[in-house]
């Protein structure tokens, strides 16, 4: 959710002086854009998780203060809901066995946190949507204490003028109210992060949003919410409307909604952050000290706070991100640099599965954007949006658009196009062939079984038909749990 802010309230003047700051950030952004600022050798990527946090019954456990306080390890972070948390893993690079990396660090440090975390009796879910979240559970006084959230969901329901609606419909619909973002905090998600060069930024991002619903097919984990079985990855409608600052007249006229996929294939980063300050109004109007113009003239790095800032209230699926690398010592910020935070997937269902999707991403991401021919130009911006829904809501089931293909199964086009290409992809990035064949194995055979995380979650529910759903929500989170705890591959469960 971004960096901790104050608790406040915020003034027109408040608002005019952001504005004016922003547009100033942005200019010196440009600049710094032309005139090369940036670091661009040998590019990292990055990890993100969500984590939901359960009882022993496998309830919702609202314990996030207590159970950071037990784990005590500066990677974990609040999120928005009490019943969230979040870890930052460190950064790798990909040619030195950087997935491995990944998933090692992963795993002891969730078997770590939840060792602890159990003691204050909150247990440690990979999952998109938690199944038995209840609708008292998003409640706002079950609101993580950072005031930045409470600032946000204040923002945004003072810019929408009334209570946020809920409206999904899959095999069954839910509809329902909140006078607070909190049911946004029943979307867990992973974060993917790649950095790239000024130059080749647009290509990672046009790539990044041409793959998302194929990402979303074989990765979907999220099937339930507040009791009803909805769209396979229920986070992306769910998200799209419980972050909407938009009033039925708004949407109307056309305005743009926070949480975006976007309507165009764009030609350089700079596109983004100049469409988030041209269309999307401040949320969150805080200002600093820094003059960007004067540090970039005395040599240093502006930190563009600002900018950044308003870029963390606009939910782009996949997100363009501004950040500095930190210095090794000395009075020196470090180097600015790029990245690409894709936030299509949910969490889970385990770190197997989780980092075999990051091997699926990073490895297509690469291959898509240094081809000679881009996909973007062969398919329409509209057709990966309607890709994007499609796969959202039917998930390993989904048909697909693909140039060259026509309507294909989402499964048969990672198994004959998609895995060879991820598969140049890693080998481009240095990865070892024994780590790229066992992760984009975990991809084939969850193709070729059609089985993911919310299929097998469906799929256990529909045997339990005669039983009270909540009941048998819990009983089947238990099961998921269990299996999560082993690490072995959700295709692989029975």
């Amino acid at each position: 959710m971004g960096e901790d802010v104050e608790a406040q309230e915020f003034s027109r003047a408040d608002r005019t002086r952001y504005r004016e700051k922003v547009h100033r950030c942005l200019d010196v952004f440009e600049r710094m854009l032309s005139e090369q600022q940036f670091h661009t050798d040998d590019p990292m990527t990055g990890l993100e998780v969500e984590l939901n946090l359960v009882d022993e019954q496998g309830d919702p456990a609202l314990k996030n203060s207590e159970a950071l306080g037990a784990i005590a390890d500066p990677a974990f972070q609040t999120e928005l809901g009490q019943f969230n948390i979040e870890i930052n893993v460190p950064p790798a690079w990909l040619r030195e066995s950087g997935l491995s990396t990944f998933e090692e660090n992963l795993r002891r440090s969730l078997n770590d946190a939840e060792t602890r975390s159990v003691e204050v009796g909150a247990h440690q879910v990979m999952i998109g949507i938690l199944p038995t979240l209840a609708p008292g559970h998003l409640s706002p006084a079950h609101m993580s204490a950072n005031p930045r959230y409470r600032l946000l969901s204040e923002q945004i329901l003072h810019a929408r003028g009334e209570d946020i609606r809920i409206d999904v419909t899959g095999p069954e619909r839910l509809i329902t109210t909140a006078e607070s973002i909190l049911p946004e905090a029943a979307c867990t998600s992973t974060q993917f992060h790649v950095q790239t060069s000024p130059e080749q930024f647009a290509a990672y991002w046009n790539a990044s949003q041409a793959i998302a619903s194929v990402q979303l097919a074989v990765g979907a984990n999220s099937p339930y919410c507040l009791g009803k079985e909805l769209w396979r990855e229920t986070r992306i409608p769910l998200f799209e409307q419980a972050a909407d600052t938009r009033s039925e007249e708004l949407k109307a006229q056309g305005v743009r909604p926070r949480v975006w996929f976007g309507e165009r294939w764009i030609n350089s980063v700079f596109d983004l952050f100049e469409e988030n300050v041209r269309y999307f109004p401040a949320l969150l109007p805080i200002t600093t000290d820094e003059d960007p113009v004067a540090v970039l003239e005395e040599g240093g790095t502006p930190t563009l706070s600002e900018l950044r800032l308003h870029n963390g209230t606009i939910y782009r699926w996949n997100r363009p991100v501004y950040d500095i690398t930190p210095s090794n010592g000395g009075q020196d910020r470090g180097e600015p640099h790029l990245r690409v935070e894709n936030r299509v997937l949910p969490a889970g269902p385990t770190v197997a599965d989780l980092i075999a999707n990051a091997a699926f991403y990073f490895g297509l991401v690469r291959h898509l954007a240094e081809s000679d021919r881009p996909l973007w130009s062969q398919m329409s911006f509209q057709a990966a949006e309607e890709n994007f829904e499609t796969a959202a809501e039917d998930g390993i089931d989904a048909t697909v658009y693909w140039p060259g293909l026509g309507e294909v199964k989402a499964t048969e086009l990672v198994l004959r196009r998609l895995l060879p290409m991820a598969h140049a992809g890693l080998d481009a990035w240095g990865v070892p062939a024994d780590e790229r064949d066992r992760l984009l194995g975990i991809i084939e055979q969850r193709c070729k079984l059609g089985v993911n995380g919310a299929s097998w979650f469906v799929d256990r529910m529909h045997r339990r038909t005669g039983q009270d759903r909540f009941d048998g929500l819990r009983v089947t989170l238990l099961e998921y749990c269990e299996r999560m705890h082993s690490n072995e591959p959700v295709h692989t469960w029975d």
